[in-house]
């Protein structure tokens, strides 16, 4: 099956799946930290999560019916995009320094601002990738409803991470560091042990990683749904992650920890669920199926 994938993402997916043994091995016997976090943790998370982005979008090529070379040549750039990043990424490692928001050396700003312009060519060319799947036809009018909002919450997800790049403050244009994670500290604080998300401040990289796999998440619950899923489902469960999506950034800049929500945000929380409640019974409804655009 995997041979008539899209070759380039899942030669650089198996990469990465190849990358999180060997990154584990380094959690365990490397004991340097940057930023007060284990050097290799960082290679790990991007490559868990960019292998399971590559692997989706290699799979949801193999779909396209119209602009096929367009398709392939996006997702080319996607690979060599994601392949740079992660040739900065684990280079700092082995150097023992930090790969984002560094700008100690000439060196370092230089690797930082390679991963910058990879960051952004990899959200425009999802983007053509977006476009050219919107009018696709897969299994169910529910799985294609559920895989275009997916790629489009995805696209504001990865979009997140330009929020990272703006100056902090007590930043300086001409300081070493220049952009964080953590709204309201600086990086490097308390985290949580898988994720390493601050337990004591905004986190934009909770949004980031919410939003980024919208594009799993979403096709995996109406695939679980089966028989029961279909089209005002698909658009439901996609509102209801949009809202999530939009609370834990929303949450992360008011620099409030994932973990310590105050009044406003469970208030949030508790209307998303409200509404996810009513959408699901109204979806449920008999009603004539709608036909994909």
């Amino acid at each position: 099956m995997l041979r008539t994938w899209h070759r380039p993402l899942v030669v650089f997916g198996g990469l990465m799946v190849v990358l999180i043994p060997i990154a584990l091995v380094g959690l365990l016997v490397d004991d340097r930290t940057v930023v007060n976090s284990p050097i290799w943790f960082k290679p790990l998370k991007f490559a868990v999560s960019l292998a399971i982005y590559s692997f989706t979008l290699a799979w949801l090529l193999t779909y396209l019916k119209k602009f096929q070379r367009v398709g392939w040549w996006a997702g080319t750039v996607l690979t060599v995009a994601g392949t740079l990043e992660m040739i900065v990424i684990i280079g700092q490692v082995i150097r023992g320094r930090r790969s984002h928001f560094n700008f100690e050396t000439p060196l370092d700003t230089a690797l930082f601002s390679i991963m910058g312009s990879t960051i952004v060519v990899l959200w425009v060319t999802h983007a053509i990738v977006a476009i050219l799947l919107w009018r696709t036809k897969f299994e169910s009018d529910a799985l294609s409803w559920s895989i275009r909002l997916g790629l489009v919450i995805s696209f504001l997800g990865l979009g997140v991470g330009f929020l990272m790049t703006s100056p902090k403050p007590g930043q300086a244009l001409d300081g070493d560091t220049l952009g964080s994670h953590t709204i309201g500290a600086a990086d490097g604080g308390a985290y949580m042990a898988l994720t390493g998300w601050s337990t004591e401040h905004g986190d934009l990289r909770v949004g980031h990683f919410v939003g980024m796999h919208a594009l799993q998440v979403l096709p995996a619950l109406i695939a679980l749904l089966g028989r029961r899923a279909n089209t005002k489902l698909a658009w439901v469960l996609s509102g209801s992650f949009l809202g999530i999506f939009l609370l834990v950034t929303w949450q992360a800049l008011r620099g409030q920890s994932l973990i310590q929500p105050d009044g406003t945000t469970l208030l949030a929380l508790a209307g998303i669920v409200v509404a996810t409640t009513l959408g699901v019974v109204w979806a449920r409804e008999p009603q004539k199926e709608l036909v994909a655009a």
